[in-house]
């Protein structure tokens, strides 16, 4: 089986032992991934700026594994606070409007405080 292991340069990626991305027999698995801005290590305060930074995040590693964010099948959003959850839609909609994924929103606590969502996707690899 042919695996390929794609990594944004995230330190939490080397120090917790994942890939931001696994691709495998067509499929991209991408990691749950936050609204860090990798290249400052920053976090934006706003929830909605956390989404464009983690959709960007995840739209670079499925474009380094041959896919893209219209090439997306299932999502899940996680949430430490649902009542923020409804800023998020516009972002998610112009991003998945090709896509229009399966997907599900959890309530759960996240990695640091400061992190107000976490994306995980899987997609597939266009024919």
């Amino acid at each position: 089986m042919d695996v390929r292991h794609i990594s944004t340069g995230s330190p939490f990626e080397e120090r917790i032992g994942y890939s931001r991305a696994v691709v495998v027999d067509g499929w991209v698995f991408v990691a749950g991934t936050t609204g860090y801005d990798y290249a400052t290590m920053t976090m934006p305060d706003s929830i909605v700026d956390q989404c464009r930074n983690t959709l960007a995040t995840i739209n670079r590693a499925l474009v380094d594994a041959g896919s893209g964010l219209d090439h997306v099948v299932r999502a899940t959003y996680i949430l430490p606070d649902r009542t923020e959850w409804e800023a998020c839609w516009p972002v998610l909609a112009e991003a998945f409007r090709t896509a229009r994924p399966a997907a599900t929103m959890l309530v759960a606590g996240l990695q640091n405080p400061e992190m107000k969502i976490e994306i995980e996707v899987t997609a597939r690899l266009p024919r």
